[in-house]
C-alpha cells in the first residue's frame, strides 16, 4: 500500500508502516529526524501522487481548544486559525481513498471552518503508554483505532503530574516537537489496522 504520513518529521508512523512492508513516505516542511524516504516541502506538492492512505499531523497552535482564549487576547491569532483550519480542511477533503487527520480537541471556531467534529478520541494508555493526551481522529474510509493494550489502571497509579507528563514539560527548544511526536503504539496500531 502507498501510504503519506503528512505534516511528520518523526518518521514514527512511516516507519511503523514501513515495518510492514507499505511504501511510506513522510513529508514536512522540517527535514526527518530518522533516515527514510522524506519529501521536505509542501505537502500539496504531493498530495495527488496515487496514495492509499494519508495520515496527516496538521500544526495545531491555533486550532486545539487549549488555546481557545489567546484569539481575543493576541493580535493575529484569528486570521492564523483560520488559515490552519481551512490547511486541515485541505487534508481532510484530499482526493485520496482512506484519510486519517490527527489533531488535538479543537475550538468551535476551527470546527466551523473544517465542518465537523472528529470522529475518534483516542489516548496514549490505549496503546500502552501510561499516559493522558487526548487525541481526535477526523477519519475517511478508515474504522475506528482499535486500543492494542491498555494500560490505563496502570496509569492511573501515577500522580496527577505524571499521567499528563507531555503538557508539564519544561521549556526548551524542543518542547513542541516531544509534544507532537505521535507515540510508538498508535503508530504501530495505524499500521496494523489500517491496511
Amino acid at each position: 500500500m502507498k501510504v503519506l504520513v503528512a505534516c511528520e518529521y518523526s518518521g514514527t508512523v512511516r516507519d511503523a508502516f514501513r515495518k510492514l512492508g507499505h511504501d511510506a513516505v513522510s513529508c514536512d516542511l522540517l527535514p526527518t529526524d530518522k533516515p527514510g524516504p522524506h519529501y521536505q516541502g509542501d505537502v500539496f506538492d504531493v498530495v495527488d501522487d496515487g496514495w492509499d492512505l494519508m495520515i496527516a499531523h496538521p500544526p495545531c497552535t491555533y486550532l486545539a481548544n487549549s488555546g481557545v482564549s489567546w484569539l481575543h487576547r493576541q493580535e493575529g491569532r484569528w486570521g492564523n486559525m483560520e488559515e490552519g483550519a481551512s490547511f486541515f480542511r485541505q487534508l481532510l477533503d484530499a482526493d485520496i481513498p482512506m484519510i486519517a487527520v490527527e489533531n488535538p480537541i479543537m475550538h468551535k471556531y476551527a470546527v466551523e471552518i473544517i465542518g465537523r467534529r472528529q470522529d475518534q478520541v483516542v489516548q496514549p494508555w490505549m496503546f500502552g503508554h501510561p499516559e493522558q493526551k487526548a487525541t481526535c481522529l477526523w477519519l475517511k474510509g478508515l474504522p475506528k483505532l482499535v486500543e492494542t493494550n491498555n494500560v490505563r489502571e496502570e496509569m492511573m497509579g501515577m500522580s496527577d503530574a505524571e499521567r499528563p507528563r507531555l503538557h508539564w514539560l519544561p521549556p526548551s527548544q524542543d518542547r513542541w516537537k516531544i509534544r507532537s511526536t505521535t507515540f510508538q503504539g498508535m503508530a504501530d496500531a495505524m499500521a496494523e489496522q489500517w491496511i
